[in-house]
């Protein structure tokens, strides 16, 4: 099977791009010489108490009849950043948002979130309704950020708000691994999340 050619020598490349692009995920990575895997990730999890989150809960259910999730911003700041801000209470993670970074002309722009802890990092992208693109540009970012990280096993995760996917990079073995299931359980969530950061 012949390999599609996507991107152009000439032309620069941000994240964004790559989800703007009206290309399969698996023709887009394979520009990079990386395979796409859909599967079942065995995700660790936190064995911590996540006492909080019922609170959490209550408090973003309270404010969604007020407030209008018809765009990417109004998803990140009500349902995204106070799920991250309640992991970095569990953690004590670093968390950088609009993280810029240039690798090359095909790979560069801003991160949503990067959290870290330790050596251990988590990429989210936050978009407003297309998990499939949204995946794609993920999966570049974690292309990326394997040119500047020791660590040979990344994870990311693009979200909607109330649904989430995970992802994970292996770039030793030039392959990306794409969640199958999609966790739509806060405590599930979280605990994943923390989990990855503390390299469970």
């Amino acid at each position: 099977m012949t390999k599609l050619k996507i991107l152009q020598d000439n032309q620069s490349y941000t994240f964004r791009s790559y989800f703007e692009l009206p290309y399969e995920a698996d023709d887009i990575l394979a520009e990079f010489d990386y395979t796409l895997i859909k599967s079942h990730l065995s995700l660790p999890q936190t064995t911590q108490p996540l006492n909080q989150l019922p609170e959490l809960k209550q408090r973003i259910e309270d404010i969604l009849p007020f407030i209008s999730l018809s765009n990417e911003t109004a998803r990140r700041e009500t349902l995204v950043s106070p799920i991250l801000l309640e992991v970095i209470r569990y953690c004590q993670c670093q968390m950088r948002i609009e993280y810029p970074l240039s690798i090359n002309n095909r790979l560069k722009g801003n991160l949503d979130y990067l959290l870290r802890l330790k050596n251990n990092l988590l990429v989210i992208e936050a978009k407003n309704d297309d998990l499939t693109r949204g995946f794609t540009q993920l999966a570049i970012e974690l292309i990326a950020l394997s040119h500047i990280e020791e660590k040979t096993t990344l994870y990311g995760a693009v979200t909607i708000g109330n649904i989430w996917q995970f992802g994970k990079i292996d770039s030793s073995q030039q392959q990306i691994t794409q969640d199958i299931k999609v966790p739509g359980d806060l405590d599930n969530l979280v605990a994943v999340i923390v989990g990855i950061l503390e390299g469970v």
